[in-house]
Formats: structure tokens, C-alpha cells, sequence
């Protein structure tokens, strides 16, 4: 007689699988403490889930937007219990639109998680707190953006053409009429922007439109074909209008309508005025950039002697204001386009001793032959992934202080780690307020050799 098959062979490595978790399931839950980026975390049937729109101690109805593994990301429907500290959103478009999403926090409490989440990152990965906590550096809650994207996408099926800001967690446009955190000169454009769109012939050329404000206000559109003659002169006519530039973008480099036409921004207490074109970085809030440089300066104290080193120096945002300060900057950038603007920059302002240099700034600094004479000091504004092959040699070329400013704590945590390893201490930090309404964390932090 044949014996009957056990099936364990068959069975799943790791046991019963788990029940996967439909998008759009609602549930209800108690958040327990906030994440980093501003979601409630709460814990419910073996998984952890992060809730966009909770606070903790709160009671919500949940709707899932996806879940893998153990981990489900979930936004706040209804909320059953609130918080004390829970304050209505001052936006009317703040439950849908993606671009805030810490609006029911106040900005004080903002502040305080933001604070933490350096405190954390520090800790965590470097085991490393600062001598001095200074205190945040903050600007306007709102009205502050100078930049904004706008999203634009022809619906061909229902011959609509949709405009707006994308949705939180979803490709979906969601239709603005006003954004709280755009500066006052860009709030007109925006609410007139959906009517001249959808008067143009041909609409589904649209890619996307953004919007500048500085030394001038500027509207970008992108367009993926062609624009007919009629359709340009429909938007010429709409910047007219609104006191703004238009700038084309297709195949090639953005170009102004008018060529004699720029934009820029300007740092009053330096009597300087830089240069920009759509696509280059620049801070998107005014007032918090003009009181960081301020306050990177001071912290970092040059004397006018000295030679100090600028690494990752964009268009000349530090470098230019140090320039006014001191015998000689060096500022290294691994873009050659933004070299150029930058060094344009300083000719423009009439400064000679700032000497601008393109480098791969993942590779060793120790070899390069402005680095030979060395530095007093270091500035550095990395990107997101911050700059552990540019901080490994730091010591080399004699150093004693390092101003960081980062927009990622995690990765300034883990830069914090080799630079202590060469020496250094960090004597104080800070949060920079660059983003209110948003779990976004920008950072300063100075480094000393011991």
C-alpha cells in the first residue's frame, strides 16, 4: 500500500503566510508616538503602521495606501480622539495635497520634532551629542516658498486638462486655488495660472510649469512638442500681465521668451546679487537662507587672513558672502555649468578673491592642486547624500573648524562619525527651519579640532 504523502515538503519556508492588506482597507487605531517624518506610528496586528495626519495619543480611522512586509503606510480619514495639540490645518487644500504634511502640528511643535529627529540621528549613528544646542533657526510659518512646481496632465479621455499640485502619496493632481507657503508675488500667478493653461490649442504639449520669485518673478513651461505661435503669444501675454518672465523648456536648456531677460535673487547684507537659471539650486526660502549664511559666518568666524575652503559651492551662495570677509576663498563644485555661473557671479559683484574650481567631490580632495596650501577653515553645503569622501581628508589640510550644513540628518550623523575620527568635536548645532509645515530637517553644525 502506497503511504500517504505527509506534504510538509510543500509547505512555505517561513510558516503561515501573512494576510496581505488590501489599499483602501480603513482601520481604526491609537497612535503611539510620531516618526521622524511626521507620521503617527502605531502598532496593530503584528505590523507597524505609519499614519500621515496623526498625532499621537489620538484615536484615527486609517486608509491604507500600501503595505509590504510587516509595514503599512496608512493617512488619517477621521480622527476619533484628538490630540490637545492638534490645531485645524490653516489650508483649506492641506488633507489632499501632498506638499505639507505637518499643518495640523503647530509650528512650535514642529520645531521640536524636528529638533529631535537631529538629536536622534546623532545619537544613533555617530553616538555623538553637540557642546551647545543653539536655538532653531526660523523664518516666516508661511509665505516663504519662492519656487513651486505645477503639475499639469491632459486627461484625454475626458479632453480635460488637469492642474494643480500632486496629491499626498499618489500621481493624482490635486486642483489649488491658493498655497499658504508660496511668497505673495507667486499666489496671483498661481490662481490665474489653470485658466490660461486651458486656453491654449494645445495643451497636451504641456509637460509642467514652475514658478520663480526673486530679483524677478519668472513661469517655466515645459513642453514636450512644439508650441504653436498663437499658444506662446497666449502665454507672453499672461506673464505681461502678471509682471512676470516667461521661459521655455523643450528639447534643449530653458531659455527666456526675451532675451535679454534674467533671473536672480539678492543677499542685502552683503551687498551682493546672484545670478540663476531655472534647473540650478537654489534655497527656495529667502529669509531663512540670508540668516543662515548669517549665522554659518558667525559661527565659523573667519578671520581676514585667512584661506578658507567652500565645498559644494553652487552658485557662490557662501562663498561670495565669505568672499566679502576674507583674503581668499577656494569653493569647489562638481558641476562645470555651475562653476561658471558662480565665477560669473563673483565678477558681476566686483570679487576677486574667491577662485572658483570644478571636482569630483566623491574622490579625494588631498591631490588637488588648490589644496595644496591648505585651509584655516571648511565650509561645506552637500546634498542629500552628504559628503563622506569629501570629509575623510579634512585634517589634511589643516583645518581647525568645519561648518556643515546639511539637509539630511542621517547623512551628517554618519559624516559626524569621521570627522570625529580625524579630531574634531562638535561644538555646536542646530536645525534650520528652511521648510515650515513639513517634516523636511536642514541642519548647521561646526566642528573644532581638539
Amino acid at each position: 500500500m502506497a503511504k500517504k504523502p505527509v506534504g510538509l515538503r510543500f509547505q512555505p519556508s517561513g510558516g503561515t503566510r501573512a494576510v496581505q492588506i488590501p489599499v483602501g482597507k480603513k482601520q481604526r487605531l491609537t497612535i503611539e508616538r510620531l516618526a521622524n517624518d511626521g507620521r503617527g506610528i502605531s502598532f496593530f496586528e503584528n505590523r507597524t503602521w505609519f499614519v500621515a495626519g496623526a498625532l499621537p495619543g489620538e484615536q484615527v480611522e486609517a486608509r491604507v495606501l500600501g503595505a509590504r512586509s510587516q509595514i503599512v503606510d496608512a493617512r488619517a480619514e477621521r480622527i476619533l480622539v484628538a490630540a490637545p495639540s492638534r490645531r485645524p490645518a490653516p489650508c483649506q487644500h492641506a488633507a489632499a495635497c501632498g506638499g505639507c504634511s505637518l499643518q495640523h502640528l503647530p509650528h512650535e511643535q514642529q520645531l521640536l520634532l524636528k529638533q529631535q529627529q537631529l538629536n536622534d540621528q546623532l545619537s544613533r549613528i555617530a553616538s555623538v551629542q553637540p557642546d551647545e544646542w543653539a536655538p532653531p533657526l526660523v523664518g516666516p510659518e508661511f509665505g516663504y516658498r519662492r519656487r513651486a512646481r505645477i503639475a499639469v496632465r491632459w486627461d484625454a479621455k475626458a479632453k480635460r486638462l488637469d492642474v494643480g499640485f500632486r496629491a499626498a502619496a499618489s500621481q493624482d493632481i490635486v486642483a489649488i486655488s491658493e498655497c499658504l507657503v508660496l511668497v505673495q508675488p507667486l499666489q496671483s500667478i498661481l490662481q490665474a495660472l489653470p485658466e490660461a493653461l486651458r486656453r491654449l490649442s494645445k495643451p497636451q504639449a504641456l509637460g509642467h510649469v514652475e514658478l520663480f520669485n526673486g530679483t524677478a518673478s519668472a513661469v517655466l513651461v515645459r513642453h514636450t512638442a512644439p508650441l504653436p505661435d498663437a499658444d506662446v503669444a497666449l502665454l507672453q501675454a499672461f506673464c505681461i500681465e502678471h509682471q512676470a518672465q516667461l521661459w521655455l523648456h523643450g528639447s534643449d536648456e530653458p531659455q527666456p521668451f526675451e532675451t535679454t531677460q534674467a533671473l536672480g535673487y539678492r543677499l542685502p547684507q552683503w551687498d551682493l546679487q546672484l545670478a540663476y537659471r531655472p534647473g540650478d539650486f537654489v534655497q527656495v526660502n529667502a529669509p531663512v537662507n540670508e540668516a543662515m549664511i548669517a549665522q554659518a559666518l558667525d559661527w565659523l568666524a573667519p578671520q581676514p587672513n585667512e584661506r578658507v575652503l567652500d565645498l559644494f559651492c553652487g552658485l557662490g551662495n557662501f562663498s561670495l558672502p565669505l568672499a566679502r570677509q576674507l583674503q581668499e576663498v577656494v569653493a569647489v563644485e562638481g558641476v562645470q555649468v555651475m562653476v561658471d555661473r558662480a565665477a560669473e557671479n563673483a565678477a558681476a559683484n566686483g570679487l576677486g578673491n574667491v577662485h572658483f574650481f570644478q571636482a569630483d567631490l566623491s574622490n579625494s580632495l588631498a591631490k588637488a592642486p588648490w589644496a595644496a596650501q591648505g585651509f584655516s577653515a571648511v565650509l561645506l553645503d552637500p546634498p542629500r547624500d552628504g559628503a563622506l569622501q569629501a570629509v575623510e581628508g579634512l585634517a589634511k589640510l589643516g583645518a581647525k573648524r568645519v561648518l556643515y550644513v546639511s539637509c539630511n540628518p542621517a547623512t551628517l550623523a554618519r559624516d559626524t562619525a569621521v570627522l570625529a575620527q580625524q579630531g574634531y568635536r562638535l561644538k555646536r548645532a542646530a536645525i534650520l527651519d528652511m521648510f515650515p509645515q513639513t517634516a523636511h530637517v536642514e541642519a548647521m553644525a561646526l566642528f573644532v579640532a581638539d
